[in-house]
């Protein structure tokens, strides 16, 4: 895949790494910069100079770019050679590898969610785990491109991860077996009650469209007659503006679904529902969409639309607030920049940059043992260094307003184990909608 390609793809909003809108204009250079390009000029005479070793040039204009970028937010890249292939495997969504989200903070490696289903989620992973070496070799201080490169390869080879998980006393290591991650985006089952559940893995090439082939499987397999819909979001790290759009299209049958601004002509852009999807395919049902820390971009423009326009109880736990959107600028044939030009807003004009979906119920996951000990180290786009500021200057403690202990979230893991409740949080969406379906209401008025 070519870089016209590339930046002919749609628009990508994910946690970590960010793609392409194409509306962006080269700006003009500033004519009181000359005294500083000045002072650039003369350090690499210096360095080419007097360093204890040649260096090639290379190596220095791409440091100076790196660093440029690096001043601007976590999310502003350089891209040529292999970088530009690990995008083109995001967006074809399938490479070797262990189905990790990972993060760069002060040098570490830093998991922001496993993919569902992926090897690494199978071997037990978890977001917020800090991954220190592979192979017995200290990656820390790597440059994050190069750790990823190494956790990918053939499939069917394994690699040794040493894993420090916040809340354990000693590191561990974990033995992950690569695979090839074809993420499956859209995965669905019937739950008791005729509660359909639908979990979005990530927002790849027609998510929209296969979410819609889900909703009418699920509506066979009850005979046509859908109590409830769980929509669930968490742990998916985003991927296409346009599949977030077209999936919140699905289930809206007017007004706004997203807006981006930004300082560019042409980057300030607003999507409306009826473009994709005719209607709201679910009508007079029921819907609670899941999110978590680890649900990012793309799941936090579904859950806010959906949220804004009360087509939805949104459960579970704060987003991570990732609310900028990236625009791949080509630089020649063999080189681009990755470069943060829009924050996006909710229907009701909610920056989600660094505070997130701040869900209707808040639902904690019970039913991971670790929670009170992760839950201090949980990582949104607020933790990263550098991020954009949110616009209203909110701070994290004052988007955390209820600190009282809920009795309905008393269970332990262990107690819930007991009863079968493997997933809290699903457990508790479902039970919600079986106490609201129509048919229970009907029971209950007999």
């Amino acid at each position: 895949m070519k870089i016209a390609e590339l930046a002919r793809s749609a628009a990508l909003v994910t946690a970590v790494a960010l793609i392409p809108a194409t509306t962006a204009g080269l700006a003009q250079v500033d004519g009181k910069a000359g005294p500083e390009f000045g002072k650039l000029f003369a350090v690499y005479q210096r360095i080419k100079a007097s360093y204890v070793e040649p260096v090639s040039d290379d190596v220095l204009i791409n440091g100076a770019i790196d660093g440029m970028l690096a001043a601007l937010d976590p999310h502003s890249a350089y891209l040529d050679g292999s970088d530009l292939q690990r995008l083109e495997t995001m967006i074809d969504g399938n490479y070797s590898g262990l189905g990790l989200s990972v993060v760069s903070e002060d040098g570490a490696v830093k998991v922001i969610s496993p993919f569902r289903g992926s090897p690494a989620d199978q071997m037990g992973v978890k977001a917020g785990d800090y991954i220190t070496h592979l192979d017995g070799e200290l990656i820390y201080g790597l440059e994050l491109d190069e750790a990823v490169a190494r956790m990918r390869g053939k499939a069917g080879t394994a690699i040794k991860l040493t894993i420090f998980r916040p809340g354990r006393e000693e590191p561990f290591d974990v033995s992950v077996t690569r695979g090839v991650i074809e993420l499956e985006p859209v995965t669905w089952e019937l739950e008791d009650g005729r509660i359909g559940h639908i979990m979005v893995n990530e927002f790849s090439r027609d998510v929209g469209a296969d979410v819609y082939g889900a909703w009418k499987d699920l509506q066979k397999q009850a005979a046509g007659r859908l109590n409830g819909l769980v929509l669930d979001l968490r742990s998916n790290p985003g991927g296409s503006l346009d599949e977030a759009v077209a999936l919140s299209d699905l289930f809206l049958s007017h007004g706004q679904i997203v807006s981006q601004r930004g300082r560019a002509r042409g980057e300030s852009i607003s999507y409306d529902a009826e473009t994709v999807f005719r209607g709201d395919i679910a009508e007079g049902i029921p819907i609670v969409v899941l999110i978590d820390a680890g649900s990012a971009s793309a799941s936090e423009i579904v859950a806010g639309a959906l949220q804004d326009h009360r087509r939805a109880v949104v459960m579970g736990e704060r987003s991570f607030g990732k609310g900028s959107v990236q625009s791949l600028l080509p630089l020649g044939r063999d080189a681009a920049l990755k470069l943060t030009t829009a924050r996006y807003y909710t229907p009701k004009g909610h920056s989600v940059q660094e505070g997130g979906i701040k869900p209707d119920i808040t639902v904690p996951q019970l039913s991971d043992p670790d929670l009170a000990k992760r839950n201090k180290f949980i990582m949104r786009e607020s933790d990263l260094r550098g991020h954009l500021i949110n616009e209203l200057g909110l701070k994290d403690e004052d988007l955390e307003s209820d600190k009282r202990a809920d009795p309905r979230f008393q269970q332990t893991a262990a107690e819930l184990e007991e009863q079968g409740i493997k997933d809290f949080q699903l457990h508790y969406a479902l039970q919600t909608l079986r106490r609201t379906s129509p048919s229970s209401v009907a029971v209950r008025n007999k």
